[in-house]
């Protein structure tokens, strides 16, 4: 299976590597970015998708979350010049240990900003809860990169996931047999 890292050295296309150069300049400590998203499917495993915005799951310190925001948020100084932002994404559930999983992109680039990537198990557990057809569409292509086991999935989303779920657990596990069943249809599920 590849295993994919932004190595240092490497850059990213434009406009994104001229805004997290812009960022890192007005960021006075440093954050680590825990990015997922379109951004993370197009800059970290190659598959062909557009975005305008780096969505993030978490970050650290969390209180620069405001700040954060109004730096290079939507409609900010930032947003308005590169045309693209990081949007904190409050809706999508991660799997209970993805921070140990994470991937470097380009590690060492700049003094403050560390930018962190959803290995990709976590990156389509977290499109599981919306499940909406560009979701799918992500997900299938991962698999089809072959980024993605099965049954590490699966395993994944027993341990990890489906226990922090508030509602629902049998639309999720619904959700994820389909999934199992259409990018794997070789797979018989239990």
């Amino acid at each position: 299976m590849p295993t994919p890292e932004r190595s240092p050295g490497t850059q990213l296309p434009e406009p994104w590597m001229c805004f997290f150069d812009d960022l890192d300049t007005l960021i006075e400590e440093p954050i680590e970015i825990h990015c997922f998203g379109g951004f993370v499917l197009i800059h970290v495993y190659g598959v062909a998708r557009t975005t305008n915005d780096i969505d993030y799951v978490g970050l650290i310190p969390r209180p620069l979350q405001s700040k954060l925001t109004e730096l290079a948020g939507e409609g900010s100084a930032l947003h308005r010049r590169h045309g693209v932002y990081l949007d904190a994404v409050g809706v999508a559930t991660v799997p209970e240990a993805y921070q140990e999983r994470l991937i470097a992109i380009l590690s060492g680039t700049w003094k403050n900003v560390k930018l962190f990537a959803l290995e990709a198990h976590d990156l389509a557990l977290s499109k599981l809860e919306r499940n909406l057809e560009r979701d799918r569409d992500d997900v299938q292509r991962l698999a089809r990169a072959g980024y993605l086991n099965p049954e590490t999935l699966q395993s994944r989303y027993r341990s990890e996931l489906r226990p922090h779920l508030l509602a629902r657990e049998t639309w999720h596990d619904q959700t994820m047999d389909m999934w199992i069943g259409s990018f794997w249809p070789e797979i018989q599920n239990p």
